[in-house]
């Protein structure tokens, strides 16, 4: 018997289809704060910000690190449009390491010309590869 509970999740990249499967639940980041995605959901569309994607799925839960990109979130169906999205295995831990150590430096010795937008993003970005691969 089916469960009514789950509905459509798409996740799309330039490159690939990342992932293509019925859940029960889908949680990121959006410039707006955290969302957690039931089926039924009142449709929307959001802006993501860098942080983990967590799916759950009838098995359990994955997860990934979401970076960037839009979601249409509609009663039965999500699609997220990801500029980038990586699964833990797919994460270099030392180079998420250095990223970190980049940003933080980059935030902790502002200069006129830092873009203290830029480094934020980063950090978030590397904080984000960092958590998902614990």
């Amino acid at each position: 018997m089916a469960d009514n509970n789950l509905f459509s999740l798409r996740i799309i990249t330039p490159d690939r289809v990342f992932y293509k499967g019925e859940v029960s639940m889908v949680e990121f980041n959006t410039i707006e704060g955290e969302i957690g995605v039931l089926k039924k959901h009142v449709p929307t569309t959001v802006i993501i910000s860098p942080g983990i994607l967590t799916i759950t799925e009838a098995e359990g839960t994955k997860e990934a690190a979401l970076h960037a990109g839009f979601a249409e979130i509609l009663q039965d169906e999500v699609v997220i449009l990801a500029e980038i999205i990586e699964w833990p295995v797919e994460i270099d831990a030392e180079r998420a390491k250095r990223a970190k150590e980049r940003a933080e430096e980059r935030l902790r010795t502002k200069t006129p010309e830092t873009d203290i937008l830029r480094a934020q993003t980063a950090l978030q970005r590397a904080l984000a590869r960092i958590s998902v691969i614990r």
